[in-house]
């Protein structure tokens, strides 16, 4: 997995903001680490904890590079586009110094008005020659600029495939390594009678948040705000703001890449873990007593009933397929649209009552 490294750290001489470059190096630095990490690994435990950070790795560089090749194509498409409004005047120039060489010498040295006119016409000549120079200069500047910057589309394509190919792997792997651990046991626990209990009688998330709030804490932590998300993404629709159909939701709604990886954004125990409503998987966690972290439309679920869970522990994946090569490249160069995104709903809930998200966590 570290040969993904060396193709990140490419990312700096394409990518022209400095944004895309820094985010390539921290996950080719974070690679290397979480590589290093599952050579050493000596439980079940650890070897998940390696691969999470390795998933985590590979979707920050694959962000990045997705944002290189969009600031190629977009300077592609600006040089072509100047290129393409100098080629009339371009045309006429070449024309017009064809022209100039097929007449005859003694013709060009005459000029209507005499020797003066001729003299006059040499140095007008000579004085267009250097501009002329600086002109073809420019342009083939331009198109050698635009060969380059096809090279390192195809360069960078190249590692998107190769970078796709191996998230895949690493989230069999993590799949396959959270299935078999066995150092973790899920804490001991009368809660799973009265979860049940309560599954059948509320019809709402808000409804079962209530209830799952009202059994016994289970453990006391210090938490430092803002928590880090739980997965990469951007934030779609905030704390009670209206969707399309006008309907407010007391959290937040996060747009996140396919079969992203989300982690727990803090220890703690998880309070319920599985299909809720029709809200999909859903998670809640609880990092201490009166707080509850809600994470709703999760595909899958690594995290167990009453498990206690560390800082970064993988808690499920995204739903949506992983796309080939030519659909990931395809929405890279366009600039979005072309896959759809997933979306993972927050929401915090204090003593039972719902509060605003972005007040616990780093959405900017």
């Amino acid at each position: 997995m570290i040969r993904l490294a060396a193709l990140l750290l490419m990312l700096a001489m394409p990518a022209q903001a400095q944004s895309a470059a820094e985010t390539a190096q921290a996950a080719a630095e974070q690679l290397s680490r979480a590589a290093r990490q599952l050579e050493q690994a000596q439980g079940a435990g650890d070897r998940v904890d390696a691969l999470t950070e390795i998933v985590q790795a590979y979707e920050g560089g694959l962000s990045a590079l997705r944002d290189g090749l969009r600031q190629l194509a977009i300077r592609e498409r600006a040089l072509t586009a100047d290129l393409t409004a100098r080629e009339a005047d371009t045309g006429r120039l070449v024309a017009a110094l064809q022209a100039m060489e097929r007449a005859p010498v003694p013709l060009l040295l005459m000029h209507p008005s005499g020797p003066l006119g001729t003299a006059r016409s040499s140095m007008m000549l000579s004085d267009v020659a250097p501009a002329l120079n600086a002109r073809a200069k420019v342009l083939r500047d331009d198109l050698a600029a635009l060969r380059d910057l096809r090279v390192l589309e195809q360069s960078a394509a190249d590692s998107l495939a190769l970078g796709l190919t191996g998230v895949q792997e690493a989230r069999v792997a993590l799949s396959e390594a959270i299935a078999e651990r066995t150092d973790l046991p899920p804490r001991l626990s009368e809660d799973s009678a009265r979860i049940a209990a309560l599954l059948g009688r509320v019809d709402t998330l808000e409804a079962f948040a209530l209830g799952l709030g009202a059994l016994p804490p289970k453990e006391s932590n210090e938490m430092d705000l803002p928590l880090p998300l739980p997965v990469a993404g951007r934030v779609l629709r905030r704390f009670n703001e209206p969707d399309a159909a006008e309907i407010r939701r007391p959290g937040l709604v996060l747009a996140t890449s396919a079969a992203a990886v989300v982690t727990a954004p803090v220890a703690g125990t998880v309070r319920y873990s599985g299909p809720l409503l029709d809200y999909g998987n859903v998670i809640i966690l609880e990092p201490r007593p009166d707080t509850l972290l809600v994470f709703a439309g999760l595909s899958e679920v690594y995290a167990r009933q009453t498990e206690i869970l560390r800082l970064g522990a993988p808690l499920g994946l995204m739903g949506g397929r992983l796309p080939d090569g030519t659909e990931n490249l395809r929405e890279s160069v366009m600039g979005g649209g072309a896959l759809r995104p997933e979306t993972l709903y927050i929401e915090v809930r204090q003593g039972g009552t719902p509060e605003d998200p972005a007040n616990w966590f780093a959405t900017e």
